[in-house]
């Protein structure tokens, strides 16, 4: 590669835990012990942004605000939200090295980049104790990153470009257009438009389609479809330059990139 030089990766639901299912339980669980039940459609509504941001967003929907004035006789306010918030953490940490298996494929795709002289970074919603237990993991199945930047690390999380902006210089690149974002979520695409950089949704392997990888292949043909169509959506929507099924499919995009890079095109 002669003009792609870096490709940025979300960590659940792009790299790793197919269905970015470990944060949901924890959500989930959270705030059933808050005695303000929330589903798992719910709770991934606002997935990719960093974690207390999510939970607030989380207690600001309608349903859930009411359900929190009758349980506490108050609407939600900043103090709700970090009680919410310090129960929330531990019980993600404590899951968090159970979703560390490898999403098929990322670890062929990232040794190729590597090959080709790319570098590969990546930012999270996941805070630094969160992610330290997954790193390990992911290691020992193929993916190292040459850079982390989670939430905690710059001033804001997603969808503002902070992330972005730390972790180019720690790849060695200072033209945002020459770098690649791979993000599940739409914040996560947000954050890499803010950037300046090209951006690539994920959408099966992800938060946009939220099931496991068995549950995927056990989805009638029709099904499946209608589920796909709706997550290429949703992350077209939200300004994907490219929507693609899972990391596996990454690398004739990347080519295409590099040959509109060539040709002096933008993101």
């Amino acid at each position: 590669m002669q003009h792609v030089k870096a490709v940025i990766f979300d960590w659940a639901g792009t790299v790793v835990d197919y269905g970015s299912r470990a944060p949901m339980g924890a959500f989930v669980e959270t705030f059933e012990e808050f005695g303000v039940p929330i589903s798992i459609d719910e709770a991934r509504g606002p997935m990719g942004m960093a974690k207390r941001p999510h939970i607030a967003a989380l207690m600001a929907l309608p349903r859930v605000a009411q359900a929190w004035q009758a349980r506490y006789g108050h609407m939600p306010g900043d103090a709700d939200i970090d009680a919410v918030y310090d129960v929330f953490v531990p019980r993600n940490v404590a899951v968090a090295a159970q979703y560390s298996d490898v999403i098929p494929g990322v670890a062929a795709v990232t040794k190729q980049l590597r090959a080709d002289g790319v570098r590969i970074g990546s930012t999270t919603g996941y805070t630094r104790e969160i992610i330290d237990r997954i790193v390990p993991g992911a290691a020992k199945q193929g993916f190292e990153a040459d850079s982390i930047v989670c939430t905690g690390d710059t001033p804001e999380g997603r969808p503002s470009p902070y992330m972005i902006y730390r972790t180019l210089p720690q790849l060695g690149v200072w033209r945002a257009r020459d770098a690649i974002k791979v993000d599940d979520t739409e914040v996560g695409i947000e954050e890499g438009l803010n950037g300046g950089t090209w951006a690539v949704g994920v959408a099966v392997s992800g938060n946009a389609f939220g099931l496991s990888e068995d549950e995927v292949h056990a989805l009638a043909p029709d099904e499946f479809a209608l589920r796909r169509a709706a997550a290429i959506e949703r992350l077209r929507a939200a300004g994907a330059h490219y929507v693609i099924d899972s990391v596996a499919d990454l690398l004739p995009v990347v080519t295409e990139i590099e040959t509109r890079l060539a040709r002096g095109e933008r993101p």
